[in-house]
């Protein structure tokens, strides 16, 4: 059963998708997605747990050799995404029964599960796959079902982002499968394994140079990297709250594991960070993102909004991680990766809450919260010192190991520009502040309560785990350390 664990993983989820639809008695299909999401982060814990033994894990499908046959290949890069995956996928199950009932209504329910388990599903077979072209089908199945989750948020707005995120993603998948075209043309095999192989052999040719500008730039539009972000605030503004948090802690999670996995297993370093200036150009790119996305978040008043841009500027922050091109660079977005995907979840999960029992996330219409909603307010408040990266936070975490890659590849101005830009963090994190807690209560609000257990419990899970992995970092950082040296194949 443990060698079939690959399999299970995506096979489980791909499973329940339709049994929600059969299943549709009140409650099932939810009892059906989260049983599917709970197994699935089960076959991921001990999937990792093999993965820091330090062997490459390879599951043939259907028992066709690579690199004829799709194969399943996991190291400890995937397998650390696979886990923030599936454990995001799994705590906000909880959260999604009551929240989606609000805001979806019960009618039809099991169509809003069947496509859940659908983006589940594609997210973990692109993260899992070591072939090229399964990567892309999986990125489709993905992208298909965010654009109908996404389309089912109570605001009509919600259609309007779905489309305009439909015709991005389009585009970018399009330039994925040129980019992967141009590469079998040229080299005659899809295996990402077998790619790297034979593309050292080919060396820097025109139409793996085309192949590369193809697939980075459309790796890039999915994961929001600026200037290719615009797809991103409607979608996550006008979603339900769940799938916000859901596609803020993961979505862009994987697309940052599709650039690492091509940037230095399929093309390696040499024919990406030697033969191009593509250190400066990632770097400048993340910088733009972490000033300019921040700025904007500060005058946001809808909060949703305001995350989203957040959400933009900490891709950045990851990029800029990347673009050192050393081991330390690397550990320091894997990092970034694991710690924002828990801070923001929580952060979204906890607007969540305040849509549910205030009905707006207006910040103008949200004096006072803080003494009316006290347990929801704090979460998003240590949410926000997360994102500042305040000492004993997991965000300090990230900006440490950031701050440090910086020094040790010799560009010091760029630790000074990541302390700068988190200032602009504390501006629109003391607006909630003073929003929450320097407001009065307005005499004509309506009295509140504080949110359900269901809601409460997996937001303030999501925002404790990133105050513990503030101060136990031996998973996070053990693991990420050892991922970025295998990538790097032992380079610093």
């Amino acid at each position: 059963m443990i060698a079939q664990l690959p399999a299970l993983i995506v096979v489980i989820p791909l499973i329940g998708a339709p049994l929600c639809m059969l299943v549709r008695y009140r409650d099932w299909s939810w009892t059906v997605a989260t049983l599917c999401t709970w197994a699935s982060f089960v076959c991921a814990w001990i999937i990792l747990q093999q993965a820091t033994s330090g062997n490459t894990i390879s599951y043939q499908m259907g028992g066709w050799a690579p690199p004829l046959g799709i194969e399943y290949r996991i190291d400890l890069t995937n397998a650390f995404v696979l886990l923030v995956v599936t454990g995001i996928g799994s705590i906000i199950m909880p959260y999604a029964r009551e929240s989606i009932r609000s805001e979806f209504g019960t009618r039809r329910i099991y169509f809003f599960y069947t496509a859940y388990l659908l983006c589940f599903c594609g997210l973990l077979g692109v993260t899992i796959t070591g072939d090229a072209f399964n990567l892309f089908v999986f990125l489709e199945i993905n992208s298909l079902a965010t654009y109908v989750l996404i389309a089912m948020g109570k605001n009509r707005r919600a259609l309007t982002a779905a489309y305009q995120y439909l015709i991005l993603g389009t585009i970018g998948a399009t330039f994925i499968v040129i980019g992967i075209g141009l590469l079998y043309a040229e080299t005659g095999t899809l295996n990402m394994y077998d790619l790297s192989n034979r593309i050292a052999e080919v060396g820097a040719s025109r139409t793996i140079g085309a192949a590369f500008a193809f697939l980075v730039v459309g790796i890039s539009l999915k994961l929001a990297l600026f200037p290719l972000h615009l797809w991103l605030p409607n979608s996550y503004t006008y979603a339900p709250s769940m799938i916000s948090a859901f596609l803020a802690a993961t979505a862009t999670k994987v697309a940052v594991y599709v650039l690492l996995r091509f940037l230095f297993t399929v093309f390696n370093y040499e024919l990406t960070f030697d033969a191009l200036p593509l250190d400066y150009i990632l770097a400048c790119l993340a910088l733009i993102a972490m000033f300019a996305a921040s700025t904007v978040a500060i005058f946001q008043q809808n909060l949703k909004r305001m995350l989203a841009y957040s959400s933009i500027a900490q891709i950045g922050y990851i990029v800029l991680g990347i673009s050192f091109a050393s081991s330390a660079g690397v550990t320091a977005g894997m990092v970034h990766l694991f710690n924002h995907a828990m801070i923001k979840g929580g952060m979204f999960l906890a607007l969540g809450c305040i849509m549910y029992r205030v009905g707006t996330v207006n910040i103008n219409k949200l004096d006072g919260i803080g003494k009316r909603m006290p347990l929801t307010t704090a979460a998003l408040i240590l949410g926000g010192f997360g994102l500042i990266g305040v000492p004993l936070t997991a965000g300090f975490i990230s900006k440490w190991y950031l701050v440090t890659a910086a020094l040790e590849r010799g560009w010091w101005p760029l630790g000074f520009l990541i302390l700068l830009s988190s200032l602009l963090a504390v501006i629109y994190v003391w607006r909630l502040v003073e929003a929450a807690y320097m407001k009065p209560v307005p005499e004509n609000a309506k009295v509140v309560e504080e949110a359900p257990g269901s809601l409460l419990f997996p937001t303030w899970f999501l925002i404790g785990a990133s105050i513990y992995f503030g101060i136990e970092t031996n998973l996070t950082v053990g693991v990420a350390m050892d991922a970025a040296k295998q990538l790097l194949g032992g380079l610093g």
